[in-house]
């Protein structure tokens, strides 16, 4: 049996790490996790709570393709608490995580062989899902002086659309509002449709991450329980579409997913009531991030975008190495650190850097801290 053209994606390298950390725990070794995007803690009390009495009450059945009604009510009011934004509810698509919503929005706005532009370095699944659709990815580099997020003038021409990310994987950093305004104006006016992936807001230290809703209503915003939430194995997320666009959706999502995972739903649904759980867990994330900034350049690391959001920090290593993922993998062997090569994220340019995640517990980002110092001094 012959497989597709579309199905010749690249491996996700984070996830081929996770596996070399397994096995070395699986020999013995004390292995400290900076590879993987994953909060160190639980879903909140309360949503567990909740779904533990919703599994005693009856069956967890098939919800309707859109969501819980009274999830997409929750999330139209996040809008207003967090940004100030008035959203009908009507807009609001629970999906299956935020890999679900892409696979939706990609497949409601592009036909096959249209060209997509995202800024590298990215989220890498970004790429593999357009190439698993038909669709172009077209890769467009940005600057470390830019803070690895893109401008205006970097934007290729011919974009059925464009992918945006703030606070970005993998450096963390945040666009303003007017620099997100500027890109949103550049994007339409050339009559490319925008979407926002916006799953690490939540997850900011001295300012706010702003959403492409304060800017346009014409833009698909993809969300998520993973991060703020710590909802990662839920598989449970949204997007916020133009009212234009909500049949559309809800036709594909019905045929796709037939529904977001009902069990899923419950507890996401409390967990949004959480409040004080996930500003914990925040005060976790920047105390990690005050940690890596003080001591990532006497750990031999000194060349970072510092993070606005999100729980990473994209380091070059050029003048260490030329091979991202040797070098990754040495840290993994030497010093029992795992952490992601660049490879990942910008496929010409991440030979020569590595993505830490912070999301761990604080002291286990101390522990992995102090390896590296020793593993940099010995090199």
């Amino acid at each position: 049996m012959k497989s597709s053209s579309r199905s010749a994606v690249d491996p996700f390298i984070v996830m081929d790490v996770m596996e070399a950390a397994r096995a070395a725990e699986a020999a013995g070794r004390h292995i400290v996790h900076m590879e993987v995007g994953q909060p160190g803690t639980p879903a909140p009390a309360a949503a567990r709570a909740a779904l533990a009495r919703e599994m005693e009450r009856g069956a967890l059945g098939y919800t309707v393709a859109l969501g819980l009604p009274a999830l997409r009510a929750r999330i139209a009011r996040l809008y207003r608490d967090w940004y100030g934004i008035d959203l009908d509810p009507a807009r609001v698509v629970v999906t299956s995580g935020a890999s679900g919503a892409f696979i939706l929005a990609f497949t409601a706005l592009f036909d096959a062989g249209q060209r997509v532009g995202l800024g590298l370095p990215g989220y890498p699944s970004y790429r593999q899902i357009l190439s698993a659709l038909s669709l172009q990815a077209v890769g467009f580099e940005t600057r470390a002086e830019a803070r690895y997020q893109p401008q205006p003038q970097d934007l290729p021409g011919d974009l059925a659309g464009l992918i945006l990310a703030s606070p970005g994987n993998p450096a963390g950093t945040m666009l303003d509002k007017a620099e997100l305004d500027a890109l949103i104006g550049a994007a339409q006016a050339q009559g490319t449709a925008v979407i926002s992936d916006e799953i690490y807001h939540g997850i900011d230290y001295d300012r706010r991450a702003v959403s492409a809703l304060e800017v346009t209503d014409d833009v698909i915003v993809v969300n998520s329980f993973s991060k703020y939430f710590s909802m990662t194995g839920w598989r449970v997320g949204w997007m916020v579409v133009p009212d234009h666009m909500v049949r559309t959706v809800e036709r594909l999502a019905q045929n796709l997913f037939i529904c977001p995972p009902h069990a899923s739903q419950v507890a996401a649904l409390a967990a949004m009531d959480a409040v004080p759980e996930c500003e914990a867990n925040l005060k976790v994330y920047a105390e990690n991030r005050r940690l890596m900034l003080d001591r990532l350049p006497g750990a031999g690391l000194p060349r970072i975008a510092p993070p606005d959001g999100a729980f990473y920090v994209y380091a070059d290593v050029s003048e260490i190495t030329q091979d991202s993922r040797a070098l990754a993998r040495r840290i993994l062997d030497e010093a029992g650190v795992a952490l992601t090569p660049g490879l990942d994220f910008d496929p010409g340019r991440g030979h020569t850097t590595l993505r830490l995640s912070y999301a761990a517990a604080t002291a286990d980002i101390a522990l992995g801290l102090d390896r590296l110092r020793e593993f940099f001094a010995k090199l």
